[in-house]
């Protein structure tokens, strides 16, 4: 069973080695503290949503989509531009669950086309 404690102490643990990660990253006008507070409400939401147990799927497309808002808000409170391969970043997770989500429907195509019928004549 997860204990509530043990979910607060991961989710802390990837949300300080997140911000210092992209902290590295930035531009130095862009702090850790800056970087924790964009990125701090995705953690939580993503903290509540693996407490609950959403199904596998949907937790990844919600913590893609979580990404991307988090990176979207670093760029609006970034006193300088981030750079295009930074915002570009933000983008790759959804990328990949897309072309996962989109693999697995095209693997299981021949499963939804339906056979043909015999003429009858």
């Amino acid at each position: 069973m997860r204990h509530p404690l043990d979910i607060i102490a991961m989710f802390a643990a990837l949300w300080l080695l997140a911000s210092m990660v992209l902290d590295a990253l930035t531009p130095k006008e862009l702090t850790a503290v800056m970087i924790g507070i964009a990125i701090g409400p995705a953690i939580i939401i993503t903290a509540v949503f693996y407490y609950l147990r959403c199904p596998r799927l949907d937790f990844t497309v919600m913590f893609a989509a979580l990404w991307l808002i988090s990176d979207i808000a670093m760029a609006f409170i970034s006193p300088k531009g981030l750079p295009l391969w930074l915002l570009a970043l933000g983008f790759v997770p959804a990328l990949l669950i897309g072309i996962v989500l989109h693999w697995q429907r095209f693997q299981r195509r021949h499963e939804r086309l339906p056979l043909p019928a015999p003429k009858r004549g």
